[in-house]
Parts: structure tokens; sequence; C-alpha cells
């Protein structure tokens, strides 16, 4: 499985940042990953064997300081992992 930090910047595509990545400081529409945020991620797609889509994205939001609702994360990790 490709590492979630190795892949690159990408293109502003909307208004919304997507979880896990930050607007560029450098270049105008680019977005950098945020390895905290993917870090995150990671963890949670194996607590959500024990728990909720909720009580994990509850959880992220405390760990990353960035809120997601459950359903958010079930769309995070749905178009995360699905390219892998």
């Amino acid at each position: 499985m490709e590492s979630l930090f190795s892949r690159p910047k990408r293109k502003l595509r909307s208004r919304t940042v997507p979880f896990g990545y930050k607007v560029s400081d450098e270049e105008e529409r680019m977005l950098e990953p945020v390895p905290e945020q993917l870090d995150a991620l990671k963890e949670a797609e194996e607590y959500l064997e024990n728990c909720s889509y909720k009580e994990v994205a509850d959880w992220v939001t405390n760990k990353t300081g960035r809120p997601i609702t459950g359903m958010g994360l079930r769309k995070v990790l749905k178009r995360l992992f699905f390219f892998f």
C-alpha cells in the first residue's frame, strides 16, 4: 500500500479544503498534505472495527483539532482508501 505522505500536492478544486490537507502558503490554489491528520485517518480506520463513525469522528476531532462529522469521516475514508 502506498504511503499517505507520498501523495503529491494537489489542486484546490472547490471552496472546501479536504480533511488531511491544507492550502499551500507558497503556491496559490494548491493543497499540501497534513501528516497529523492523515495519521489520524489511518488510526481511525482501525478503530472503526469496534466503534461507530460518530465516536471515531469525535476522537479524530479531539486528536487533530479539525472538526469532522461521522458522515464526513465515512466519506473521507471511502474516497481516500478507494485509490489504494
